[in-house]
């Protein structure tokens, strides 16, 4: 099996389109389960680590912006400035595996995969991300609403690959919280990220692991912003925090598998919700 290594964006424009069945590969964290453990055997990988420009971010003050690359690993959005302009995605990064994954692993290797357990996804997804791609026609930007299209399917077309992400840099509160088998090392039964903007007095929730794709509870946002003020200063009542909580349930869409049944992840995204709303006012 020929492993190609790329050495630029441009390099490995044309070393795709060349090989458009190639299997790209970053941390392998998750291709690599399938190699090993499955019996894959892809014809051809393309190798990223040696193209620097994946793995550098940057912030457009103007613009409110964070822009992360594709290769950047979860080790790299732990902490430091990353970690104070996206805390959800710092949470969420913090709870991947193991050092040793979280050192490999990749927001590009997440949204290549597009599982609906990928812990960084509910948080792309409430934050409104934008995926920057590029292929042999150009670059385009898809919104992740439009990016995750199935279960472990995305929009990426032939030859495409996923070459940064942006999200806008919020002012109020965010977190992100899954729940799992075990405290850590563990693909989660249910996550949630909330967003509170609350200079805009907007609130987003995504679930991640209770549908065939990565959950914007719209129904139980726009409750929420119709029966209270979410701008700075404002108070919550529990009993709508409960009922958000209930709301946001009722909009996942989970199934009984080998991890957990369908009735418990339901009544743990409920739990997630509420419990995050209560936090973004404490």
């Amino acid at each position: 099996m020929p492993v190609l290594i790329p050495r630029s964006v441009d390099e490995l424009v044309d070393i795709f389109q060349e090989h458009p069945t190639a299997k790209l590969l970053a941390g392998g964290t998750d291709y690599m389960v399938e190699v090993n453990l499955h019996g894959r055997k892809p014809e051809t990988m393309i190798s990223l680590r040696q193209v620097k420009e994946l793995s550098e971010w940057s912030v457009r003050s103007t613009q409110r912006s964070i822009t992360i690359g594709a290769g950047l690993p979860y080790a790299d959005m732990e902490h430091g400035e990353i970690a104070r302009l996206v805390p959800a995605l710092a949470q969420a990064a913090r709870t991947v595996g193991s050092p040793q994954i979280r050192a490999a692993g990749t927001l590009g290797g997440n949204l290549g995969t597009c599982s609906p357990a990928g812990d960084s996804l509910p948080v792309l997804a409430a934050l409104n991300a934008t995926i920057h791609v590029i292929g042999p026609d150009g670059n385009r930007d898809v919104e992740f609403s439009d990016f995750m299209i199935g279960v472990k399917k995305n929009s990426l077309r032939s030859a495409e690959f996923v070459h940064s992400v942006s999200m806008p840099i919020v002012d109020g509160w965010q977190g992100y919280a899954k729940v799992g088998t075990r405290n850590a090392m563990v693909i989660s039964t249910a996550s949630a990220c909330l967003v509170r903007d609350s200079d805009e007095g907007i609130v987003s929730i995504a679930l991640g692991s209770v549908g065939p794709t990565v959950i914007r509870c719209h129904g139980a946002e726009n409750w929420l912003m119709k029966t209270m003020s979410l701008r700075a200063g404002s108070t919550l009542d529990p009993v709508v925090a409960q009922e958000f909580g209930q709301r946001v349930a009722q909009e996942s869409r989970p199934i009984d598998d080998h991890r957990s049944t369908a009735e418990y992840r339901r009544h743990a995204v409920g739990v997630l919700a509420q419990r995050l709303l209560l936090r973004s006012f404490s």
